[in-house]
């Protein structure tokens, strides 16, 4: 007989979930880490654990490292990147998307996504604001979501 395995409304209860965020372009990032937090209280998340790094491009080490720790249910990334005149986006964002990526092959835990890759201010400024285009709230839905999959599957 096959079980059908769904996604359902998500429930962080009794879940252990951290938050690896950005403190570069905190003018978005701190809206998405507002957003995230406040729906894994409203979840009822057994634990939250925030850490705050330099830039995007060091959120993936702290992300394997925490990954690797068997702490955590799911993890949620948070930064933002910005295009500019030069390359320099193109190399950071391929980075953080690759050790992301590792982390979650590695280790097997839901990684949710919430890096920014906007091409400019206004773009980040839409993504980062209120809860229906908040994607720091829509990051933590998927990890929390995702935690609850793998408890079926299990």
């Amino acid at each position: 007989m096959l079980k059908k395995i769904r996604s359902r409304k998500p429930s962080g209860a009794g879940g252990h979930f951290a938050i690896v965020a950005s403190q570069y372009n905190s003018r978005y990032v701190d809206g998405m880490l507002r957003a995230a937090k406040a729906e894994l209280r409203r979840a009822r998340a057994a634990s939250i654990q925030v850490v705050r790094v330099p830039g995007a491009f060091e959120i993936p080490i702290v992300a394997d490292k925490m990954a690797g720790s068997g702490k955590y249910d799911a993890l949620v990334c948070l930064g933002a990147v910005i295009r500019g005149d030069t390359p320099h986006f193109d190399y950071v964002c391929e980075a953080v998307t690759q050790g992301l990526g590792d982390a979650v092959k590695t280790h097997k835990i839901p990684v949710g996504f919430g890096i920014l890759t906007t091409d400019n201010v206004q773009q980040a400024m839409d993504r980062a604001g209120s809860k229906d285009a908040n994607k720091g709230y829509e990051a933590l839905l998927v990890a929390v979501e995702m935690v609850n999959v793998l408890r079926q599957v299990s």
